[in-house]
């Protein structure tokens, strides 16, 4: 069964090659609307699904690209293990494929990692119809550059991804959450400073007013003793409380899905921008018309906004995280007006350098253009 799906792939592939036509890869299409709008002919993986293999010892799992991610996350959960980097499923049809190409990781991705650091290999299809592996299924089996991490945020426009092998981790024996009334000011600066201690600081989110008070929300998780004398010194200096457990599992989850009430009250003709800064990056100022509340996640890394959603607004949202070494993009966009979702490398000085070589690894994987969605600039 498995290689008669194989080769529809492959027919579908050359296919369109021969005839300048451009695939959409798609499998559970949960996350459909992330990226520059795409209108192509769908390739869809959902039917070529199955875990192929599992080595809890090993802390390892293999699987098909078209595997629901909630099917893989229960048989990790039996075995008390989980993928770290907690990644957002945005709708109950989210597929393992999806979530690799995404790229997208949760709110412990400032302690565990991004999800392209978990990725041992990979297998996959290029705009040629040819079956390639990459990598293999052990941290120490990669010589010379490690093609399988091109993968992860490339939006399906590199290559048809068919199976990958990803490392998981064990979960924690403790967690704790707590929250607090601070300003942004001092979130960012109490945050940095401790995450520079040798603390279990698991994940942070800071929900307020750049300009007033607003709720700072810190998750622990590690030992036991750990994460108790963590709490311990932490109520003491914020003041803070420990939430029951229910309610903090509830608020990541919330948090990591989108589905906090903040997130839900995005209007027409608003955009959600999400900007990714340095660690040092201090509050900033926007303009009047952006929704006076912001989420601060990863310790400040990655900041949350709602604004207008319109070229203008993108370009000076850009220039504003250039300004301090980051970049910005459009992440769901609720108006009318189409306009490029991501910071251009060439836009970007820290990044210019590699336009020409994405160029060419594009090229390499696909030379007649099967896949060039537009997806991603």
């Amino acid at each position: 069964m498995s290689e008669a799906i194989l080769n529809q792939f492959r027919e579908q592939i050359i296919d369109a090659g021969k005839q300048n036509k451009v695939l959409s890869i798609e499998g559970g299409a949960s996350k459909s609307w992330f990226g520059n709008p795409s209108h192509c002919q769908t390739l869809s993986t959902k039917e070529y699904q199955g875990i192929l293999d599992y080595q809890p010892e090993e802390l390892v799992i293999t699987a098909c690209a078209g595997t629901p991610i909630t099917e893989i996350e229960a048989l990790l959960a039996q075995k008390d293990q989980m993928l770290a980097f907690e990644p957002p499923h945005f709708g109950d049809r989210a597929t393992f494929g999806g979530v690799i190409a995404a790229g997208l990781a949760g709110p412990a991705r400032i302690s565990a990692g991004n999800l392209r650091d978990f990725v041992l290999g990979t297998r996959i299809m290029d705009g040629r119809g040819e079956d390639l592996s990459f990598g293999g299924k052990v941290m120490k089996n990669v010589a010379g550059y490690d093609v399988s991490r091109l993968l992860p945020g490339s939006l399906g426009t590199l290559a048809l991804l068919l199976e990958a092998s990803v490392k998981v981790l064990p979960k924690p024996a403790a967690t704790a959450s707590l929250r607090c009334s601070i300003s942004q000011e001092r979130a960012l600066r109490i945050l940095n400073d401790w995450a520079g201690q040798p603390l279990p600081l698991n994940a942070s989110a800071w929900i307020g007013s750049a300009t007033g008070e607003g709720q700072l929300t810190i998750r622990l998780a590690g030992a036991n003793a750990a994460v108790g004398s963590a709490s311990k010194m932490m109520v003491e200096a914020l003041q803070a409380q420990i939430l029951d457990p229910l309610e903090a599992n509830a608020f990541w989850k919330d948090l990591r899905e989108q589905k906090h009430v903040w997130f839900t009250g995005l209007t027409s003709g608003q955009a959600l921008w999400r900007l990714s800064l340095p660690a040092n990056c201090p509050s900033l100022t926007f303009p009047s018309e952006f929704n006076p509340m912001t989420i601060l996640e990863w310790h400040g890394q990655q900041r949350w906004v709602q604004g207008p959603a319109n070229p203008t607004i993108a370009d000076t949202l850009m220039k504003l995280c250039q300004q301090y070494g980051g970049h910005a993009s459009c992440f769901r966009n609720n108006g009318n007006e189409q306009f490029q979702r991501f910071t251009r490398l060439q836009s970007n000085p820290l990044t210019a350098g590699l336009e020409s070589v994405q160029k060419r690894l594009r090229h390499s994987f696909d030379p007649f253009g099967v896949f060039t969605t537009g997806r991603l600039p």
